[in-house]
C-alpha cells in the first residue's frame, strides 16, 4: 500500500509542484491550501506523515499541528517554511515535529528525509501499541486475536482486525466511514461500502458476548465502538 502524505501548503503553485514530485516518487498526496482544510482532511482520512507550512490563512501551521498531534501523537510531522528564526524552529520541535525544513530546499533531500522519518517511526512502536482492552475482551491487532476471559480465542481476518483496530482508536467517538474505507479498502464506493458493512456485522457478532459493548451505526457519518 502506498504511503499517504497530507501536504498543507497555501502557496498553490508550489504546493502543486511538490505534490506532483512526491506523487512521481510513489506517494499518495492530499494537498490542502489552508489549516482548516488540512485539519478536516486529517480527521476524515488516514495519513502516514504530514508536511505542514507555518504561515497559512485561517489556521497557522503551528496551531494545525498541535491539533493534529492531539488526535494522533504518533503521526510523523515535517514543517516546511520560510520562517527560520530560532524561536520558530524551537516551537516546531516542541510541538513534536520530526524535522523543520527552511525554504528554499532541495527536493531530493526532502524525499530522503521523508523516507528516513517513516522508517524510524515504523520501527518505534511497541507491542502495547497493538493491544486493546475492549470491555471483557483483549484484542491484539498485530496477531489478529480477540479473547474474552476464559472463552476460546477468536482469530480475525486481516480486514476484521484492521477495522476493529480503527474502531478501538476511535472508541466512544466517531470513526468516519470514508476514513475506514480509504485506509483498509483504499477506495470509497458502493461495493467497498457494502463489503465493510459485512465486516461490521461480523465484529458485532464477536463482541455480542459482552453486553456492555456496541458498534453503533451513525447514519451519514460512520460507526462508533461504544463501551458502556
Amino acid at each position: 500500500m502506498k504511503t499517504r502524505i497530507l501536504l498543507v501548503e497555501d502557496e498553490k503553485n508550489f504546493g502543486l509542484l511538490l505534490k506532483d514530485y512526491l506523487t512521481m516518487n510513489g506517494f499518495l498526496v492530499t494537498h490542502c491550501e489552508d489549516g482548516e482544510q488540512g485539519l478536516q482532511a486529517f480527521k476524515s482520512e488516514t495519513f502516514d506523515i504530514c508536511i505542514v507550512d507555518v504561515m497559512m490563512p485561517k489556521k497557522d501551521g503551528f496551531t494545525l499541528s498541535t491539533e493534529i498531534k492531539a488526535i494522533n501523537k504518533h503521526i510523523p510531522l515535517i514543517f516546511l517554511t520560510a520562517r527560520s528564526m530560532r524561536e520558530d524552529v524551537i516551537k516546531g520541535y516542541t510541538i513534536g515535529a520530526d524535522d523543520y525544513i527552511v525554504k528554499p530546499f532541495d527536493s531530493e533531500v526532502l524525499l530522503f528525509k521523508i523516507k528516513a522519518i517513516l522508517n524510524r517511526h515504523s520501527n518505534s512502536f511497541t507491542e502495547n501499541d497493538f493491544l486493546h482492552e475492549i470491555g471483557q475482551f483483549k484484542f491484539n491487532a498485530k496477531l489478529r486475536t480477540l479473547k474474552k476471559l476464559s472463552d476460546p480465542e477468536i482469530k480475525l481476518s486481516p480486514k476484521e482486525a484492521a477495522l476493529l483496530n480503527l474502531l478501538c482508536q476511535h472508541k466512544n467517538d466517531v470513526l468516519p466511514r470514508e476514513k475506514a474505507l480509504k485506509q483498509i479498502w483504499t477506495d470509497d464506493n458502493y461495493f467497498t461500502g457494502r463489503s465493510m458493512d459485512v465486516y461490521i456485522v461480523k465484529l458485532r457478532k464477536y463482541l455480542s458476548l459482552d453486553s456492555n459493548l456496541e458498534i453503533a451505526n451513525l447514519h451519514g457519518n460512520g460507526y462508533s465502538l461504544l463501551i458502556k
